[in-house]
């Protein structure tokens, strides 16, 4: 059994466990203890050999950089590296994988702290890196995402998750937090969809406009966590109602990720998240306030006034970055090791069978029954029939076209059209003599149009059918891409990455990378 963190990975909140975030506090907490009883701590030290720790922030930071360069400097016996992407290769179009590659053989066990504005970073490098090590028999690097874009930011959720446990006596039986602010580009409050299950019972209050909401599929993650999820547009609306949560989260308006459509609502959203004086006395006792920080200098949601309150908890909350990250460089640099199995624990998929045989009735195909039209009689060949059962025309052929293109089915002498089924819903086939589809081509086929049925013909009979529901994993075709422009994986950013889609109970496609929600329809290229 595993019981050390060399060669794990922190790429988001989800790679813990519950039960090894709450390792992770409690050894943050028993450092916090004998540090200020001055006593000896160099058992959280890291004493392996040639570790190197390597900071890549190519997104600018203060506080979370210059925290991961103190904590790995508590670490005296480890090689800390501080990567100035500013004077990088990273300028010269070097790709993120070739560049971490190479640092990977420099030290016998690699730490790598990264920041990026693209998505998804972190779990790229992670397996690429990680093959890399495998290939020239290194050692796994591990790899901690310091904030990849609006996506994730897990060692923040950290320190705030150990914060709000010392408020709560490391009670964690119940929370009841208050998220304020930008929900939407706020990479710190995605991160607590994963990070606040470590509590048994949830209570989440969500305090934006609408214009910077939570994201919907972050919303549904926190219910099918369990949590109680309740909505509110402003805090004046909040504080109108009797139950009011003793922790309160916020975050900065996020101006430089927001289009032109909100900006031109910036006064008006800013005033619905800002906290004014007059609702001072709206409150109970004993309320916290947290923020990640950096407050905005000119308009900050919580005001200087409240600073020497003892509604402030921002500032210890700012503190516990450094205890909290001197921990997690301990752990994954071997210094500590827990009584449980550590072992990587992979993601099960649901991989059952979406490719169902159906019953062949009568055998035929495309037979003029009683008058009425149907599919031309093929004598040899596949029928793909009920394409987008139910949509208008338009969609219809607009998938028939599609499935062409992307089976390159363009050149064939064959035939295509639309019909009204017995139910009175429209419903589209493509009609292919002399070709048998591929069971790579089904499998391609039920991701871009689910829900269809595949006829093979032979001898003018239908010799098999089968229908087709949508996969639980879609990966490693080329057509692929995930639509958000900030995932590692989009072609505009060059890094010739592949990107894989995992269903989700809601039947959306959700990018592996950067966790991006799509329909089926929107994850190709064409």
């Amino acid at each position: 059994m595993k019981n050390d963190f060399l060669g794990r990975s922190l790429n988001v909140m989800s790679d813990f466990t519950i039960e090894e975030e709450m390792f992770l506090y409690h050894q943050t907490n028993r450092l916090k203890k004998k540090w200020k009883n001055k006593e000896d701590c160099s058992e959280f030290e890291i004493k392996l050999p040639s570790v190197g720790i390597y900071i890549v922030f190519t997104e600018p930071s203060t506080r979370t950089k210059e925290s991961f360069i103190n904590a790995a400097k508590f670490h005296k016996n480890a090689k800390t590296n501080i990567f100035e992407s500013e004077h990088s290769s990273f300028n010269k179009s070097e790709s993120y994988i070739d560049t971490f590659n190479m640092l990977t053989g420099y030290s016998d066990h690699s730490i790598f702290v990264v920041r990026t504005k693209l998505e998804g970073t972190c779990k790229l490098l992670d397996e690429k890196v990680s093959d890399y090590a495998f290939r020239h028999s290194l050692n796994k690097p591990s790899f901690i995402n310091a904030g990849d874009g609006k996506h994730e930011h897990p060692t923040q959720e950290i320190l705030d998750e150990y914060t709000f446990l010392e408020q709560l006596n490391f009670d964690n039986s119940y929370i009841h937090i208050a998220l304020v602010g930008d929900l939407l580009h706020g990479r710190t409050v995605h991160s607590k969809v994963s990070g606040l299950r470590i509590f048994k019972n949830v209570l989440v209050d969500l305090i934006a406009p609408e214009e910077l909401q939570m994201p919907r599929h972050y919303v549904n993650a926190m219910k099918e966590n369990k949590f109680e999820v309740r909505i509110f547009d402003s805090i004046e609306n909040y504080l109108k109602q009797e139950q009011i949560a003793p922790i309160w989260y916020f975050t900065r308006l996020q101006l430089e990720r927001m289009g032109e459509d909100i900006l031109e609502k910036e006064p008006l959203l800013r005033k619905s998240v800002t906290f004014r004086k007059d609702f001072l006395n709206l409150l109970p006792e004993k309320v916290k306030f947290y923020h990640p920080l950096p407050r905005h200098k000119i308009y900050p949601t919580i005001p200087t006034f409240l600073d020497p309150l003892p509604l402030n908890g921002w500032e210890n909350q700012a503190i516990n970055g450094y205890w909290t990250r001197i921990i997690l460089l301990s752990m994954f640099g071997g210094a500590i090791s827990a009584p449980f199995d550590t072992s990587i624990k992979n993601v099960e998929i649901n991989e059952q069978d979406f490719i169902v045989p159906a019953p062949i009735i009568d055998g035929t195909k495309g037979i003029t029954k009683d008058g009425k039209r149907g599919i031309k009689p093929i004598e040899n060949g596949t029928v793909i029939d009920h394409i987008a059962k139910g949509k208008n025309p338009d969609k219809i052929y607009e998938t028939i076209v599609k499935i062409r293109k992307i089976l390159k089915l363009y050149v064939l002498d064959s035939a295509d059209g639309l019909f009204k089924s017995a139910d009175g819903n429209f419903k589209g086939y493509i009609s292919l003599p002399d070709v048998y589809l591929s069971q790579k081509d089904i499998k391609k086929l039920s991701a871009i149009s689910p829900n269809t049925t595949v006829n093979i013909i032979k001898n003018s009979r239908v010799c098999e059918k089968y229908r087709i529901s949508l996969p639980p994993r879609i990966y490693n075709f080329e057509e692929l891409r995930c639509k958000n422009e900030n995932c590692i994986t989009n072609p505009v950013n060059g890094e010739n990455v592949q990107v894989s889609f995992i269903r989700n109970k809601n039947n959306e496609l959700i990018c592996e990378y950067c966790e991006t929600p799509h329909t089926f329809e929107e994850i190709w290229n064409v």
